[in-house]
């Protein structure tokens, strides 16, 4: 069955104006000022805007979707990613990745994960490895996970920098990227390599020192967390300065876009950029779903841990644009455009013939009103 949006602002993210989007075999099939249904074959199922925003479907490109934590002992293991909270926030495809733990959570688990939350009309692929190096794959082989897993797309979250890292010498780390890289030029896949940073002061240090090792491209390291600190920010800056892509972690949902002392949240990070005169394509905002996330009191002092979710992204979305006043078409590029460039997921991120059909209904409130992933509906607000 077809399935066409009447009646909705689009923002491809770049507006496009009020149109009818018309849907069919999960692809955006016509994009017209006004599409009559008397000209259509067959059965068609109509989503009316009502004139409100239609986005494309959010990407969260960093998420533990098999569960992740584990850092304050067994009991503090978290759980899967259900796709419904996915679907709530506006997210339509995600990217699983392994975290800490490499040792109780497996490549065969995060894969299978991968496989359900298809099943479930997610789009999902994931990363080979976790922050251990060597990395901890399902062959055996990086780049052989890399060629002939479908699902798999490049290589993290590798750490660096981080009192939980395996401390990778240089040369293991820039070997580590080389391959990934490899991998995803004989496979066409991004073979991006997703950097865990950390608050040690080498920050993007082994990153930079990769690159000067050899003539690997700036675009293949993705490095995250680059609003941990005001160092970390500075650098990212300048890492996009030179042509890379910066990662910024949203914060949790009930925080809306605000930052802790000596942290930038998204949208802050983002605005910063934009006053800087930054290319606004270089960053990426995701969620670390399902992560476990530190929670602490007024003093700074740990208290305890949370549960990250992709709602955290709507969440910086939304501050953004109502708390730091960007343009809508501005806000929605780290969880749209920018993170389908950076890993190369074909047909996502933007509202064009051609496209997968994801998309986002927005409400007043720049909250999912109707969530369409592969061109069925898959949530409707209240």
């Amino acid at each position: 069955m077809m399935l066409l949006v009447r009646n909705a602002e689009v923002f491809a993210p770049e507006p496009l104006g009020r149109r009818d989007v018309l849907c069919a075999g999960g692809a955006i099939v016509a994009i017209e000022a006004r599409i009559d249904l008397s000209s259509l074959p067959g059965a068609v199922k109509t989503v009316d805007a009502g004139g409100a925003a239609l986005v494309p479907g959010f990407i969260d490109g960093h998420v533990h979707v098999a569960g992740g934590g584990g850092e304050a002992g067994f009991a503090s293991r978290t759980p899967p990613l259900d796709p419904a909270d996915a679907f709530r926030a506006g997210v339509t495809t995600v990217v699983g990745v392994l975290g800490t733990d490499g040792v109780t959570r497996s490549m065969e688990d995060l894969l299978a994960r991968v496989y359900a939350l298809r099943e479930a009309g997610l789009s999902a692929w994931c990363l080979s490895g976790s922050y251990r190096v060597p990395p901890r794959t399902l062959t055996g082989d990086l780049m052989k996970d890399i060629m002939m897993i479908e699902a798999l797309i490049g290589a993290g979250e590798i750490a660096v920098s981080d009192h939980r890292s395996s401390r990778p010498t240089d040369a293991e780390f820039a070997r580590l990227c080389s391959e990934a890289r490899l991998g995803g030029m004989l496979s066409g896949k991004a073979g991006v390599v997703c950097v865990h940073l950390g608050d040690a002061p080498d920050g993007f240090g082994p990153l930079e020192r990769a690159l000067a090792s050899g003539e690997l491209p700036r675009g293949q390291l993705w490095p995250t967390h680059c609003g941990r600190n005001p160092a970390l920010l500075e650098s990212a800056f300048a890492w996009m300065r030179a042509g890379g892509y910066a990662d910024f972690t949203a914060a949790p949902p009930g925080d809306d876009g605000l930052e802790r002392e000596g942290q930038s949240s998204a949208a802050s990070a983002f605005d910063k950029a934009r006053n800087e005169g930054l290319s606004l394509e270089r960053i990426t905002w995701t969620s670390d779903g399902q992560g476990s996330l530190p929670r602490f009191d007024d003093a700074g002092n740990l208290v305890g841990y949370g549960v990250g979710t992709c709602e955290s992204l709507l969440a910086a979305f939304r501050a953004a644009v109502i708390r730091h006043g960007l343009p809508l078409e501005a806000a929605m590029l780290p969880l749209t455009r920018n993170p389908a460039a950076v890993l190369k997921l074909r047909g996502k991120g933007a509202i064009e013939e051609g496209a997968d059909a994801d998309l986002v209904v927005l409400g007043t409130d720049l909250k999912p009103r109707t969530v369409i992933a592969g061109g069925r509906v898959v949530y409707r607000g209240a």
